[in-house]
């Protein structure tokens, strides 16, 4: 059964920074596009960013552009989303996700076909 687990949440200063990861397993995802998704308390779940099968093309949100950088290694069926100078406003439980276009994932609903559990960003102030 293929699933995602997101590893590498927990609790920091604001101007700190985590490194998120997701590993896939049961099956091969490098030819998915793959995403982080952050829902805070009371809100709905938001995209954060995307990034495409090849690892070429990225997509953020304006609220982390230029903070959170998304890669992946496709060899170790994992991706990362590395978070610098971290706001209280970022946080929220941090989902990995596949889909099929990274571009679409800024789509409300978007088409995902897998999510992860989820990890929990703490960012202190």
């Amino acid at each position: 059964q293929a699933q995602l687990v997101e590893s590498g949440g927990g609790l920091v200063q604001a101007g700190g920074s985590l490194r998120l990861s997701c590993v896939g397993s049961g099956r091969t995802f490098s030819s998915y596009a793959m995403g982080w998704f952050r829902q805070a308390p009371g809100k709905e779940r938001e995209f954060v960013g995307a990034i495409s099968w090849s690892g070429g093309i990225t997509y953020y949100a304006d609220s982390v552009k230029g903070r959170f950088t998304i890669s992946r290694d496709n060899a170790k069926n994992t991706v990362y989303l590395q978070m610098n100078s971290l706001e209280p406003e970022d946080t929220a439980v941090y989902y990995c996700a596949a889909g099929l276009v990274a571009q679409n994932m800024r789509i409300k609903p978007a088409p995902i076909k897998y999510w992860g559990q989820g990890t929990q960003v703490t960012v202190s102030s």
